[in-house]
């Protein structure tokens, strides 16, 4: 009984095995890892922004509705929650691309109104700051690009026959992609040319 047992459960395992179950595992683990990352590198530039805010405060204090902008888009950036639990669930992931989007924009404000201070251009903790920045803008990039990858092997293997069968039993489905409309825009790191002319300079 024990031996027929035994046979039963290896055939099973070759069978899962061959039919995907296993690839469709690891893939799943792999999204899983690879979002990590992405919410790490985002977290990282999340604890970046008190200390930039602080910095151009103390030169351009007067420029408060630009860093109101970026508190409250930080504040609405780090309050949405993305498990990975969530990640299959389209709306979840679009409204945490667009809370992350709209902080990469009020940076963006932020970092366009220095130009106009030489001083804090010239400031080096300010200069330290914005090379972290733009050092964590390109890990962000890199990351959400290794998590698409990830997705297409995984939806890949969903969608091809005979592992979407194996997937279909398991109730694993097609996970929804990083993209945004302005995938390249939002991608791209901001930049300060600390050798601009600046008005009245």
């Amino acid at each position: 009984m024990r031996s027929i047992r035994a046979s039963l459960i290896l055939v099973a395992a070759l069978m899962l095995g061959g039919c995907g179950y296993n690839t469709l595992q690891t893939q799943d683990e792999a999204t899983t890892a690879a979002w990590s990352e992405v919410v790490n590198q985002y977290q990282r530039r999340a604890d970046l922004i008190p200390n930039l805010v602080n910095t151009v405060k103390g030169f351009a204090a007067q420029e408060e509705k630009v860093l109101v902008g970026v508190t409250e888009a930080r504040a609405r950036a780090t309050s949405i929650q993305l498990t990975p639990e969530l990640l299959n669930d389209p709306e979840a992931l679009k409204k945490y691309q667009a809370a992350q989007g709209d902080l990469s924009a009020a940076l963006k404000s932020l970092l366009m109104v220095t130009e106009n201070y030489p001083q804090l251009k010239s400031d080096q903790n300010f200069r330290d700051l914005q090379a972290q920045l733009e050092g964590t803008e390109n890990r962000i990039a890199v990351a959400r690009n290794r998590y698409i990858a990830t997705v297409q092997a995984f939806n890949g293997t969903v969608r091809q026959f005979p592992s979407n069968l194996t997937a279909m039993v398991f109730g694993m489905k097609v996970k929804p992609n990083f993209t945004v409309e302005n995938e390249a825009a939002i991608s791209a790191a901001p930049t300060v040319d600390f050798n601009a002319p600046t008005p009245g300079g």
